[in-house]
């Protein structure tokens, strides 16, 4: 497997972890403690802060914001401009007047499981889990969790839809109170989900 590239312009800490046959593009900057897998692509503009977890195999484009507290599994897709939040009460004074702190505030972790993709532009709060090869549709804010296999988009994301892996819709889909069951009509695979929180 080859060497991990890093592109001059680019700021990556000596502490940041990066996997073989990683590429990381102009004007990036990743931060201390930051783990990244193998295979990876970080696109121009990208902001990973310290101690941020992302897997191998993962597109992050353009201008993307990942902060501190995000978990990124293997295979996901992140569009440009997606901005990852990490704080649910944000301030940059205290009730006092007196300027925040680290002490000052609460992580509240993100994590994007295997598979899933988010589109460009799309806002991910604080607290939320993607499920596994869920679809976020551009320009979403994504305020709950999204299922496994689900297709949200707006503000707030909603489920609209079921997607395969493959990222098309599923078809003859029947939803019941605890599953939902549908077709793939490219690669014809059939899938029954457990039905988890929808937003």
């Amino acid at each position: 497997m080859s060497e991990v590239y890093i592109h001059p312009s680019a700021e990556v800490s000596p502490r940041a972890e990066i996997g073989a046959g990683s590429k990381v593009w102009s004007n990036a900057q990743i931060r201390e403690g930051a783990r990244i897998g193998s295979e990876v692509i970080i696109g121009r503009n990208v902001y990973v802060d310290n101690d941020v977890s992302i897997g191998s195999r993962v597109k992050i484009q353009n201008n993307v914001s990942v902060y501190h507290g995000v978990t990124i599994e293997d295979g996901v897709f992140v569009g440009p401009h997606v901005c990852f939040t990490n704080d649910l009460i944000p301030r940059a004074i205290t009730p006092s007047g007196a300027l925040k702190s680290l002490d000052d505030w609460t992580v509240t972790p993100i994590r994007v499981r295997y598979g899933a993709s988010i589109g460009a532009n799309s806002t991910i709060v604080p607290g939320v889990t993607i499920g596994s090869f869920a679809l976020v549709g551009s320009g979403s804010v994504v305020t709950r969790d999204v299922p496994a296999h689900a297709l949200v988009y707006g503000n707030p994301a909603r489920v609209r839809a079921w997607v395969c892996k493959c990222g098309r819709k599923l078809e003859e889909v029947v939803e019941t109170a605890e599953t939902v069951r549908g077709t793939c009509p490219d690669c014809h695979e059939t899938y029954t989900l457990a039905r988890e929180s929808r937003p």
